[in-house]
């Protein structure tokens, strides 16, 4: 059975556990725009932003890219070219990089042409990205309409929450 990830939102603390990222990171981008909730947005003080799994999958990369020192205005290049991909498009695509510039090749043979010119020192293949993020999700808790679905929701917060009704 596989599960409709594009329908669930997950809370902050959920999105920065399955791509690795701080509660900090998670608030700064979402407020300078770089990735925001596409479920749910903040709408004012109290409110919950709601990410959904390809804002997860943008998050995971930002972060990779971040770790291969690669600058975040060049990122936020990248995350807007990933935001005109189609999802079933991202699944396929590797992003590569020198370290300044990032470069998406869309087969094996446009990584092999890019290595062949110079460019290129490592790769984010994000198929593969996606499939981690997509087994971190499975065992973590997120929301539909509403109602807490999947995880692990037997901790004392949430045995609470499920009796308040919150």
């Amino acid at each position: 059975m596989s599960v409709d990830f594009d329908q669930i939102g997950y809370r902050g603390a959920t999105a920065c556990s399955a791509a690795g990222i701080t509660y900090r990171q998670l608030d700064y981008w979402a407020r300078t725009g770089l990735v925001e909730p596409s479920i749910r947005p903040a709408g004012g003080s109290g409110t919950q932003r709601l990410y959904g799994f390809r804002d997860i999958l943008v998050l995971k990369v930002v972060k990779r890219l971040l770790d291969a020192g690669v600058s975040l205005q060049n990122i936020r290049t990248a995350v807007n070219h990933l935001r005109s991909r189609g999802v079933t498009e991202l699944e396929r695509i590797t992003l590569m990089s020198d370290g300044a510039s990032i470069y998406e090749c869309g087969s094996p043979d446009e990584i092999v042409d890019l290595l062949q010119g110079g460019q290129g020192v490592f790769g984010i293949a994000v198929g593969k990205v996606w499939h981690e993020v997509e087994g971190s999700l499975s065992l973590l808790q997120g929301e539909l309409n509403g109602a807490v679905i999947g995880g692990e929701s037997n901790d004392e917060l949430s045995l609470r929450r499920n009796r308040k009704g919150a």
